[in-house]
């Protein structure tokens, strides 16, 4: 390898000393080919001598001779050799991937595994809409760079975002997608059915989604969100949705609960008689109290809008299927739960054992109890 490495480094020197684009093309081409015969049986010094000749070249051929369509369509193949390659020159890789020139960078940006986040934030965050797009493809994308992407607010990119699988999304990514959503109903439709949508921010768009969206989102629905996403257009519908996203003041509920508690009188009928008067508050201070939890954890699931969750407290608390059924329509203001939705309810609530339910709920009170994020919040 050393004699061939001093050779190749020695064409190039002729090359670059010529003057000569053409000269410099071909030499590209020839190193190209040479790496790409023998890629992955090379150390990483002998790895750094082709991305150090390569780098030579292909700067002198954007100083030169980029203008020229046979020098666009010459990196451009490069390009496209190296982007599958998992052992390609890093620096190059680099460079093609940053190049203006959306042909020459397109394979990089979409396939190459050498690109870091950091590199794909850097050209998320500077380049253009066409290089966004074709990051926006890759088969696997972190939030770091979903985040950068969405930034940028180019519908096209949040719509190949939302439409990849693979592409991890913030719920502030979210939150950006959803803004622009309300006036794109293709983009609501496709974020409406993304499996990682958090439910608040799914009844948000829903709120803000017009009859012709609601209904393709339940045409399209995946099994696994249908019913979700049903109840959640019929409570939409019918205009009895609780604002889950608003700040509540549990410190009257917490007092009259603790009063209750002191003088023995805190029990099921008692969480009942609140449940139907859909007193939100008392509802779930009571139940997170005989249920041994906190009050965090009830009130995440009053909060969802699938109803599965709220049977695990309130199973761990022994309580009848009676007042399950009404702490689960105290989550609305007014209106019910459908038949089909409460004997599906009712069939789970019956198989569930409650020391599944202790241990289960059990674990959600250790996860809850972890410290939050830095810039998140608790209400």
């Amino acid at each position: 390898m050393l004699t061939a490495g001093q050779a190749i480094v020695d064409e190039v020197e002729a090359a670059i000393a010529a003057g000569s684009a053409e000269k410099c093309i071909a030499s590209a081409k020839r190193v190209t080919h040479l790496f790409l015969t023998s890629a992955g049986k090379f150390n990483s010094e002998q790895v750094e001598l082709f991305d150090n000749v390569l780098d030579r070249l292909i700067k002198t051929i954007e100083l030169r001779a980029l203008a020229d369509i046979s020098a666009r369509m010459a990196l451009a193949e490069i390009s496209e050799q190296l982007a599958p390659v998992a052992q390609a020159p890093p620096a190059i890789v680099s460079r093609l991937a940053r190049n203006d020139e959306i042909k020459i960078a397109q394979p990089i940006l979409q396939e190459s595994s050498r690109l870091s986040d950091d590199d794909l934030v850097e050209i998320a965050q500077t380049k253009s809409e066409q290089h966004l797009l074709a990051v926006a493809g890759r088969w696997w994308l972190k939030e770091v760079v979903t985040d950068a992407l969405l930034a940028r607010r180019f519908a096209s990119v949040s719509r190949r975002v939302v439409n990849n699988p693979g592409a991890k999304v913030s719920p502030g990514g979210f939150v950006v997608v959803l803004a622009q959503a309300e006036h794109n109903p293709d983009l609501a439709v496709e974020t409406g059915i993304r499996a990682d949508l958090p439910s608040e921010l799914r009844l948000q768009l829903l709120r803000q989604a017009t009859e012709e969206v609601r209904g393709r989102l339940l045409e399209r629905a995946p099994p696994y969100l249908f019913e979700e996403i049903r109840h959640a257009v019929a409570a939409v519908a019918a205009g009895v949705e609780r604002d889950m996203s608003q700040v509540r003041d549990f410190t009257s509920a917490k007092r009259h609960i603790a009063k209750l508690k002191d003088s023995g009188d805190l029990n099921e009928a008692v969480l009942l008689g609140f449940a139907r008067q859909r007193r939100y508050e008392e509802t779930i201070v009571a139940l997170a109290d005989l249920a041994h939890s906190r009050i965090e954890v009830i009130r995440s699931l009053m909060q969802s809008l699938r109803s599965e969750g709220l049977l695990v407290p309130c199973r761990a608390a022994g309580l009848s299927w009676e007042t399950t059924a009404a702490v689960m329509e105290c989550r609305y203001t007014s209106g019910s739960m459908g038949p089909a939705e409460l004997a599906n309810a009712k069939g789970q609530f019956t198989k569930m054992t409650p020391g599944d339910a202790d241990r289960l709920l059990r674990f959600w009170q250790v996860r809850a109890s972890q410290p939050a994020k830095p810039g998140g919040r608790t209400h």
